[in-house]
């Protein structure tokens, strides 16, 4: 039975990873910070091994690739890696023993997109500290030769149990409401923003098999929903779950910041911006990939949770 150790194994992802590999009949080790649960309760969670390990305090003490190491795996997926020095520190601890290491990249990796769909072979032009760590962490890793190494790049990952992106390219709850009872809804850059969603369940396909796909070690993959949309187009179908047409006001962008506050604007615009479609042929051809929710399904069971738990009101409409 091979060994995997799943680093930052309570998140998104790994909330439905972690199962899939019990279930594969792995032997799963958990790291994460804390005692947190993951987002969705399972009982192949029963038959995993549990560790708690902040790993910020950790790399910081120059300890963390050992505690891992340490933990005798055969593959190790890192779900929580955001820069370079990091990588190396673990990737110097597992030398001796040369795990398959699986490390979770972004589509950020890209910056303003020139091209749809973007490929893996596109230069990286990834900005901020997010994009420009996750930039640093796969060039490391594809250049060294110690450990062998796949990066998995999710898009904007949905499904149950978190807020997620909305059609509006932001985090606000009320962009549901709108969309749910008919109010006009803002959008800049005339809705035509490009989003590329996931459903967490897909990524986690994704790692589960790169883990029996020897032909993928030194190579990167965009894990995202087959087709990628814009912002009316997801709108539309938000607003089609409650029987209606989307209302919406194409604004500029002052007065979007006006309407919604700074904070969600700035968001909004961090995905805007960017606008990456990005293209699945490699995860297909070479990780057998196929996801199984388009970017409307992962919202809609993203959607249908929030309601269920009171944090998205959309009045008095049934969903």
């Amino acid at each position: 039975m091979r060994r995997v150790v799943v680093v930052g194994a309570t998140g998104h992802v790994g909330t439905f990873l972690v199962p899939r590999l019990v279930r594969a009949g792995y032997e799963v080790v958990a790291v994460s910070r804390g005692s947190r649960e993951p987002y969705a309760s399972s009982r192949e969670w029963q038959k995993v091994e549990r560790i708690s390990a902040d790993r910020e305090a950790e790399d910081a003490a120059g300890t963390f690739g050992a505690r891992i190491a340490a933990l005798r795996p055969d593959v190790v997926i890192d779900m929580i890696c955001f820069d370079a020095s990091s990588a190396a520190q673990l990737v110097e601890a597992l030398r001796p023993r040369r795990p398959l290491l699986v490390s979770c990249g972004t589509i950020w990796v890209h910056g303003r997109a020139g091209a749809m769909p973007l490929t893996e072979d596109e230069p990286r032009t990834g900005y901020g500290s997010y994009g420009a760590g996750k930039v640093a962490v796969e060039e490391f890793l594809q250049r060294q030769t110690d450990v062998p190494a796949i990066v998995l790049h999710p898009g904007h990952i949905s499904g149950p149990g978190w807020p997620v992106i909305t059609p509006a390219g932001n985090l606000d709850p009320d962009v549901w409401r709108r969309l749910a009872t008919g109010e006009p809804l803002a959008l800049p850059a005339l809705g035509l923003g490009v989003l590329n969603h996931v459903h967490a369940d897909d990524v986690a396909q994704a790692f589960e098999r790169a883990l029996t796909r020897p032909e993928a070690i030194g190579s990167s993959f965009h894990v995202v929903a087959a087709q990628a949309m814009n912002s009316r187009g997801l709108a539309a179908g938000v607003a089609a779950w409650f029987g209606r047409e989307p209302v919406l006001d194409l604004v500029e962008w002052d007065e979007f910041e006006r309407r919604v506050g700074t904070e969600h604007a700035a968001v909004t615009r961090d995905h805007i911006e960017r606008s990456i479609a990005a293209g699945i042929d490699r995860a297909r051809e070479v990780l057998g990939y196929a996801p199984r929710y388009s970017s409307l399904e992962a919202l809609h069971e993203a959607l249908r949770w929030l309601v269920a738990n009171k944090q998205v009101d959309v009045g008095d409409q049934q969903f």
